[in-house]
């Protein structure tokens, strides 16, 4: 998507991922500005970038709420957080969101500072820049708005009108973007209800918080709880009518638990004797223990494919093949990033390439011509979901598997992580 033209990424962001538009275009403009770099740094540097500079953002935040040793434990104690370090890797947006509701929360409090907003022009300053920040990180992904619920339990109620007005700018600004992307929650049908993880999580997190909360410092509870909460909760609360939880999508609690457990650390080690043991020695216990998780979110097979490995099977099964289809169609991205993978190859099922529909994985010809296409055709490359997903019962997936089934046999068979390669014969 990044690598369309602006006016070709503004046509397809009308009819899908307009959630993601803005960082489409800021991703774009990266790559237009170091081009011919290698594109896979430029995608993941900015994830990379912004996971450190959360962390130091953190620090300052903790620092303001209590303290220089609470503030650095909390940037350290968010680095080694597993899901940070996932999404620090990835070419997403999800870690610039986290940096930007953290800095927006560091703005917050310093607008309710009285020692720091004196007059009402700095005040005015003051909650302009939480806004615009907190607005920023609501277009880069509109989940981010979430993080209003926890801020509305950690101003104080002197401040209330004032953040209040700014809120509702915020959610005003943001209202255009929310309208055109529930016209595309189609996109997110994949989604399914909760599951035991999500909940476990959650609760990981809610319980030992409430207990820990009388012996931590107050103004660190009450922001840091409820955005590690929050946030989470009421987006699990909606999945109830109309799933739309991913644990990505607020990714920017896991700096209310980095505050949680900066606090509780700098509580403990301070205590002297035995409890400061048991701290250092829970501590690098925690540390040893996420050592193997850590390593593992560095292969491929902590994601939900590999496309790497999937290109590597489509250039060896496409040897001496005419063809290609995409079963379910959706699936064509994994040959977008690099089309050089099936260069050769027909296309049987498309009609619009991605680009000229503005879609994101092109439009593609009726059932009726999906069929006569493949009659065609000799041997085939076909890449499909892996065993035992659902099938897609539109009418052109259902042509798909019925004509394979009727005039072709399948030689063999691929599986590699997150998909099948296999490769069709037109039976004689």
């Amino acid at each position: 998507m990044a690598q369309r033209r602006p006016p070709d990424l503004a046509h397809a962001l009308e009819r899908a991922d307009a959630v993601h538009g803005l960082y489409y275009f800021l991703t774009h403009a990266l790559f237009r500005l170091f081009a011919g770099a290698d594109p896979l740094v430029l995608l993941r540097l900015p994830a990379v970038l912004a996971t450190a500079v959360t962390a130091g953002l953190l620090t300052l935040l903790g620092t303001r709420l209590a303290g220089p040793r609470t503030g650095l434990l909390a940037g350290l104690a968010f680095a080694v957080l597993p899901p940070v370090q996932r999404y620090a890797q990835e070419g997403r947006s999800y870690a610039l969101v986290c940096a930007l509701v953290v800095w927006s929360s560091y703005l917050l409090i310093r607008a309710v500072d009285t020692r720091t907003a004196r007059t009402a022009r700095a005040r005015t300053r003051a909650w302009a820049g939480y806004g615009a920040v907190l607005l920023t990180a609501c277009l880069l992904h509109e989940f981010a708005v979430l993080v209003l619920a926890a801020h509305a339990v950690a101003v104080p109620r002197e401040a209330r009108r004032a953040w209040a007005r700014t809120a509702c700018v915020v959610v005003g600004a943001l209202a255009p973007l929310a309208v055109l992307s529930m016209r595309q929650s189609a996109q997110v049908a994949w989604i399914g209800g909760l599951g035991t993880g999500a909940l476990l999580g959650i609760a990981a997190v809610a319980v030992p918080g409430c207990a820990a909360a009388p012996f931590l410092p107050r103004p660190v509870v009450r922001l840091a709880l409820p955005l590690a909460v929050l946030p989470a909760g009421l987006l699990m609360l909606v999945s109830l009518v109309k799933p739309l939880y991913v644990d990505r999508y607020v990714l920017y609690g896991q700096a209310g638990t980095a505050l949680l457990i900066g606090a509780a650390l700098d509580r403990l080690t301070r205590a002297g004797g035995t409890r400061r043991a048991a701290a250092l020695l829970a501590t690098a216990a925690a540390i040893v223990a996420l050592l193997p998780v850590t390593a593992s979110l560095r292969t491929p097979g902590s994601r939900i494919d590999d496309a790497t490995a999937i290109d590597a099977a489509v250039r060896t099964a496409g040897e001496g093949a005419d063809g290609i289809l995409y079963l379910p169609a959706r699936r064509r991205v994994w040959s977008l990033a690099d089309p050089s993978t099936v260069r050769g190859l027909r296309d049987l099922a498309l009609d619009r390439t991605p680009e000229a529909s503005g879609t994101l994985y092109g439009t593609e010809v009726s059932p009726s011509m999906i069929r006569a296409r493949l009659r065609t055709a000799h041997r085939i490359v076909v890449l499909r979901d892996p065993a035992g997903q659902p099938l897609d019962t539109t009418p052109g997936e259902v042509a798909k598997r019925r004509i394979l089934a009727e005039r072709f046999e399948e030689c063999g068979t691929r599986s590699v992580h997150g998909g099948r390669v296999s490769v069709y014969a037109h039976r004689c």
